[in-house]
């Protein structure tokens, strides 16, 4: 791996997650997107019960995929740099997330609100429940990586992003392959996979709309970029379409009962997501390559493609909390 110069560190520490107007928008839109699709999935579930934590499980999966899209980044090109402080901060933030997940889990296995979960209570869930022991190993996942980021960020010529990306693949992993699916034949692999892909396939151009800002940056990654999408986009539709039917047992619940109902409004935005990238592969990705289109025009169609995930995010985290 190419050790950054001095320059490089300067840019990378100046440019680290965005410019503050990126983080406006992350919080002013992709956020509340995200929590739409929740509200949406909400809807469609009609009397199939809803875990109370999904809000917070859309915003902690969101959190986790922007993650694991910044310790993707130098993966597009050797010349970029970790944007380690922006690493930090997600991955902190993914880890408080994460353990107001679990606080949220426990309250509910004990049929209480939260704010009435004592530690006693609390610490019995940790100790005797799988739900608990799984939230452990995910805090301890997201820990590492928040923690061996800011050491990142101290100590750039020190660290890599390649073993940010391992613990973050490898903790994103952990909920799907221990879910419902696990107790169906290759259940864990198909979740797992679907899981890490559209972490991979959102995460990824959330973290370019983030960092990158000149129209050679977008020239030089955006077509990297597109390459790494398809098979991204092919796993995510094959394993969700799979996972969904043998959760179901066939086709008609997609309509009948709210799993189902979430199921379909999500397959419908994927689809709308497939041609959105086959249109943009046709007209936005050759322009960019060919110089041909400003920094702004680029990321306009990027935001646009980001919220349009962020929505399926919402319904798919709410789907996973679906009975």
């Amino acid at each position: 791996m190419n050790r950054p110069d001095r320059t490089d560190r300067r840019r990378e520490r100046g440019t680290t997650g965005g410019s503050s107007s990126s983080l406006r928008w992350l919080l002013l839109l992709v956020i509340p997107v995200a929590l739409d699709g929740a509200a949406l999935a909400w809807i469609l579930a009609a009397d199939d019960p809803v875990q109370a934590e999904a809000p917070v499980r859309v915003l902690a999966d969101c959190a986790g995929a922007t993650v694991l899209g910044l310790a993707a980044l130098p993966r597009l090109s050797d010349r970029l740099t970790p944007r380690w402080r922006a690493l930090t901060v997600f991955a902190a933030v993914w880890a408080a997330l994460e353990f107001a997940m679990l606080v949220l889990e426990a309250a509910e296995v004990q049929g209480i609100p939260a704010r009435r979960l004592s530690a006693t209570g609390f610490g019995d869930y940790l100790a005797h429940v799988s739900g608990g022991q799984i939230g452990i190993a995910l805090l301890i996942g997201t820990g590492v990586v928040a923690v061996y980021s800011a050491f990142g960020f101290r100590q750039p010529d020190r660290a890599t992003a390649d073993l940010v990306l391992v613990f973050t693949a490898v903790t994103l992993a952990l909920r799907p392959i221990t879910g419902h699916m696990s107790q169906q034949p290759f259940g864990s692999v198909l979740a797992a996979l679907h899981a890490l892909a559209a972490a991979g396939w959102f995460g990824l151009l959330l973290a370019l709309a983030l960092t990158v800002r000149s129209r050679g940056e977008w020239a030089a990654l955006l077509p990297r970029y597109s390459v790494w999408a398809l098979p991204l986009v092919v796993t995510v539709t094959v394993t969700g379409l799979l996972n969904g039917l043998v959760r179901l047992g066939g086709v008609s619940p997609m309509v009948t009962t709210g799993y189902g109902r979430i199921l379909l409004a999500k397959t419908l935005l994927v689809a709308v997501l497939i041609a959105l990238g086959w249109w943009w592969r046709r007209s936005w990705v050759p322009k960019v390559a060919e110089h041909r289109m400003t920094a702004d025009g680029s990321l306009r169609r990027a935001i646009v493609e980001v919220l349009v995930m962020a929505l399926v995010f919402g319904l798919a985290a709410t789907l996973a909390v679906t009975a």
